[in-house]
């Protein structure tokens, strides 16, 4: 309906221009706060969510109070919301826009007889499909279900059966949470809201006690935690800590949520307070116990700067700590690079498909400049090494040289292509070596040039 039309039946309409983008991040607030009753939450379109309730409803009373429960909050927040259970997601859908009756509610078993009055539009079906099913006078999903399916899925396509199939439980549909799913989770909920940063660490040690006893069973250690804090209106707030090591112990969980409380506190909002607070491994590594002797385990000041390490980087972010690690890369200057300290998986270090770097086999020097530096030298044979070279404005006389070994260019990342280099182990009269290399081939477009790019003990 235009605007025009709608201010002429209600003249004191109120008109407010859509924002789809600020929808969806209100959907999507919701879906964070459902996260509360299950962690197998999934958008549904621009205005549903799917809550896979399996295992969580005994926690609430069961099925029907865990739904009141969530409408009444939905209610208590301002919202205006249908909802319906039903044993398979293409039923729940259906039932909570159009089913009948305050009580939506559909038994195992009962979904053909809820599904029949139901209008076409309760399968979900492309606009294209659903009006030529309207045009032949099918205009309920009654009069699908004992229909053929073969001409059904010849004339109208094959996503009709599906849906039907769907919705009645003759084929498996499966929601796709839109946060990953912890291995491990324990959480408690709060009487009363707490909103103090005491009282969320005492709490969090209270957790990570719990928490222990599962990772033992288990034979795990916790590489990755995230503490979720619900509040009374219905935001969450989400703090992740790191380990480099898997971790168990409640104290040392603690004092790396300290750290991150701490840095946060000016902008951790708690608003009304929390009322529900949940400890999660998102990460695990395999926990090796190691036996000791009275003297204490030998790998007591490595554990000790690993939790240093992780205490600032819980202070000051991920990237406060760097340490080198190898790449997988052609050019020396690139077989190096920093990266966060405690990276969980190679991946983290090189992105390439092509596995880790592998160690080479020649001989590289210990100091590498961070950028090759020019250099200028006279060779007795274009391809030869150089007899002499100046750099930094001194002249060196070589004596014995060793090469050359061409490394290419890396043309998949580089757009032109660089020129190839050749590289020489050179040592002079005084008995110092370099690594110099010569860039380009005699008889291109471009000239070689000659540079410095290390130094040798």
């Amino acid at each position: 309906m235009g605007i025009a039309d709608a201010r002429a039946m209600h003249p004191a309409i109120e008109i407010v221009e859509a924002d789809p983008g600020a929808d969806r991040r209100l959907l999507e607030s919701l879906a964070d706060w459902c996260d509360r009753f299950t962690p197998l939450v999934a958008l549904d379109g621009a205005d549903g969510l799917f809550l896979d309730i399996s295992g969580c409803a005994h926690l609430f009373g069961g099925e029907d109070a865990m739904l009141s429960e969530i409408l009444r909050r939905l209610r208590h927040q301002g919202f205006d919301a249908r909802a319906a259970l039903a044993s398979t997601p293409g039923m729940a859908w259906a039932a909570a826009r159009y089913g009948r009756g305050p009580d939506r509610n559909v038994a195992p078993g009962e979904e053909e007889l809820a599904l029949a009055p139901m209008p076409l539009a309760a399968l979900r079906l492309e606009e294209k499909a659903r009006v030529g099913l309207e045009s032949v006078g099918l205009r309920h999903v009654g009069a699908l279900i004992g229909a053929p399916r073969a001409p059904l899925a010849r004339r109208f396509g094959s996503m009709l059966v599906t849906r039907l199939d769907q919705a009645l439980g003759g084929a498996e549909e499966a929601i796709s949470p839109r946060l990953p799913v912890a291995p491990l989770s324990v959480e408690r909920q709060l009487a009363e809201p707490i909103g103090t940063t005491e009282d969320i660490e005492r709490l969090v040690l209270v957790l990570a006690r719990t928490l222990r006893q599962d990772l033992e069973r288990r034979g795990e250690g916790a590489r990755r935690l995230q503490l979720a804090l619900f509040r009374v209106d219905g935001a969450v707030a989400r703090i992740t800590v790191g380990a480099s090591r898997p971790l168990r112990e409640p104290l040392t969980i603690a004092k790396l949520f300290h750290e991150r409380l701490t840095a946060l506190e000016s902008g951790l909002d708690a608003g009304y307070g929390f009322d529900l607070v949940r400890l999660s491994v998102v990460a695990a590594a395999p926990y090796a116990a190691l036996q000791t002797d009275l003297s204490g385990p030998a790998s007591a000041e490595e554990e000790e700067f690993s939790l240093l390490a992780d205490r600032i980087r819980a202070r000051l972010g991920d990237e406060a700590i760097l340490v080198p690690a190898l790449a997988e890369s052609h050019l020396p200057e690139r077989r190096a690079r920093f990266v966060p300290f405690g990276g969980e998986s190679p991946s983290a270090v090189e992105p390439s498909s092509a596995g880790e770097a592998k160690p080479t086999t020649h001989l590289r020097p210990i100091r590498l400049l961070e950028k090759p530096e020019p250099v200028e030298a006279s060779a007795e044979v274009p391809e030869g090494p150089p007899l002499s070279f100046r750099w930094r404005r001194a002249l060196y006389r070589v004596a014995r040289a060793e090469g050359p070994e061409r490394i290419a260019s890396e043309w998949w990342r580089e757009d032109p292509p660089a020129p190839a280099r050749d590289y020489f182990r050179v040592e002079d009269v005084d008995g110092r070596r370099y690594w110099l290399f010569r860039e380009g081939l005699y008889g291109g477009e471009i000239a070689p040039r000659w540079f410095m790019h290390g130094m040798f003990p």
